[in-house]
């Protein structure tokens, strides 16, 4: 079920009235059905998967917990069957086919005869989140960090909980599972301020996400067509395309949530503001660049080893990153780009804070060109995310900076036609400007946002202007929302 469809605007509010009715003691099975209800809208079949990953985990956390912490030899068993039952599922339906296909190419190479076995296998909504989500619990357990959760159904629902079931947050057990037994009273605050965060991630995926969708997939998917300018505005339109589809999934998951009495982790807090690659991944997608620095980059030694092995473990991390994204050498380069990126800024952390120290330039000229510099590493890196192949990025990496002087001949000139076609992206000047404007006022909201959230300022406003803008937001959300149930881009990984 996704989101932004006609069957969650119905389901939503029939899960909530019905909670806010039952007797405490009851509202965890409630959820426990409602979040598979809303996961096999999609496909029953795949649920058995969620209901195995379950059993097998809840039985290796209580047999952990059979075990003193100081034995842990003892809890080492159940730790590898969760991780090896997890990954492997993980494996077989994500990377099976990839790793295949990788070893008969490298058979081809070295001249030997190999047929790749293939599945034809359709990769189940979610699973990089949710086994990424009860992987984190083993290792919590088998450290000592968290019990192990008694209760089969509350495990479940900490498991399955359908507002980040799909595209996270990735929560740990620590955060989430003490809140599932906790009894929430209805706050009518809570509930509003809830409501006003999912409709400004809606907001983000109907009417700026997928109108950007719209020419970013004209330009990707036929990259040789174009050269120059809109080679650049598509990479900036995808930068912001996943950006608002990701966060607006997010601010929906944590706001329906809230409506319920639940807290879950910030997820994305203004990226494209960040005067670093390591601030920006300290701003985007936090719930699992925090995964990647607990249960990956500190277990291999982090920064407290030698340099050469500080720059291996930070590659290493953003490699496994980018392979977590998706099954397909574009992800991993991108994930490369991002792990050589961070130990360049590393290396050069000392002379680039030299550069900056000019006391005549202002702070704030400062930040925003390093703002605008760590923005283009960015967007260079989205360009092999989006694309579909790296002979297609390789070609949109030689021709974004080729190819001005026919730009510039066909704005001047006087057939429409080509200018649709190619200055704007194969759609119209109208389509085009509006999606400009909607990046300014995206731009604005989250400069405005800094100090304190919309939400929270309107919340003390008056009435009259309160409801004024409650009622133009919703007017402009209509008129210029795509709805056409279009999946949020992170449900395929």
């Amino acid at each position: 079920m996704l989101f932004n469809s006609i069957e969650f605007l119905v389901f939503f509010p029939t899960v909530v009235a019905l909670y806010y009715l039952l007797p405490h003691r009851f509202r965890w099975v409630l959820l426990l059905v409602a979040s598979y209800v809303f996961y096999m809208f999609w496909r029953v079949d795949y649920a058995l998967i969620l209901v195995l990953s379950t059993f097998i985990d809840y039985t290796c956390g209580r047999m952990m917990g059979r075990h003193p912490e100081e034995q842990r030899q003892r809890r080492k068993p159940w730790l590898w069957l969760s991780l090896l039952s997890n990954l492997g599922i993980l494996f077989t339906f994500k990377y099976f086919n990839f790793f295949s296909s990788a070893a008969q190419d490298l058979a081809q190479l070295l001249g030997v005869t190999y047929a790749a076995p293939a599945f034809e296998l359709l990769l189940p909504m979610g699973i990089s989140f949710y086994t990424f989500q009860t992987i984190s619990y083993s290792i919590d357990v088998y450290y000592g960090r968290v019990k192990p959760e008694k209760h089969l159904g509350i495990f479940a629902l900490f498991v399955t909980f359908f507002p980040q079931l799909v595209a996270g947050p990735i929560e740990r057990a620590g955060n989430l599972l003490g809140q599932l037994r906790e009894k929430h009273q209805f706050d009518y605050q809570r509930l509003t301020g809830g409501l006003k965060l999912m409709a400004w991630g809606l907001f983000k995926k109907v009417v700026i996400a997928d109108r950007l969708a719209l020419m970013v997939n004209q330009v990707y998917g036929n990259p040789t067509d174009y050269e120059g300018l809109p080679l650049l505005v598509a990479t900036v339109f995808f930068a912001f395309q996943i950006y608002c589809d990701f966060s607006g999934y997010s601010d929906m998951a944590i706001g329906a949530a809230q409506v319920m009495g639940f807290r879950l982790m910030e997820n994305f807090r203004r990226p494209y503001f960040s005067t670093s690659i390591r601030e920006f991944w300290s701003r985007w997608h936090i719930s699992l660049s925090t995964w990647f620095r607990d249960y990956l980059y500190i277990p291999l030694g982090g920064n407290r080893v030698v340099r050469w092995r500080w720059y291996y473990n930070l590659f290493i991390t953003f490699l496994v990153s980018g392979l977590w994204h998706g099954a397909n050498w574009t992800f991993l380069v991108w994930g490369a780009l991002h792990g050589l990126f961070l130990i360049l800024e590393v290396a050069f952390a000392p002379q680039r804070k030299s550069n900056y120290s000019n006391k005549n330039t202002s702070p704030e000229l400062k930040k925003a060109f390093r703002a605008l510099g760590t923005f283009a590493l960015v967007c260079l890196a989205w360009i092999f995310f989006r694309a579909e192949t790296i002979t297609d990025a390789s070609y949109i990496l030689t021709h974004s900076f080729t190819g001005f002087a026919d730009s510039l001949q066909i704005i001047l000139g006087p057939t429409s036609k080509l200018q649709r076609d190619y200055l704007f992206l194969g759609y119209s000047g109208y389509t085009y400007v509006l999606s400009w404007l909607l990046l300014f006022v995206l731009v604005s909201v989250e400069l405005v946002q800094r100090s304190r959230p919309i939400r929270i300022r309107l919340a003390a406003a008056p009435l009259y202007l309160r409801w004024s803008v409650y009622n133009l937001f919703v007017v402009a959300l209509i008129i210029l929302g795509i709805f056409s149930d279009t999946a949020f881009i992170y449900f395929q990984f």
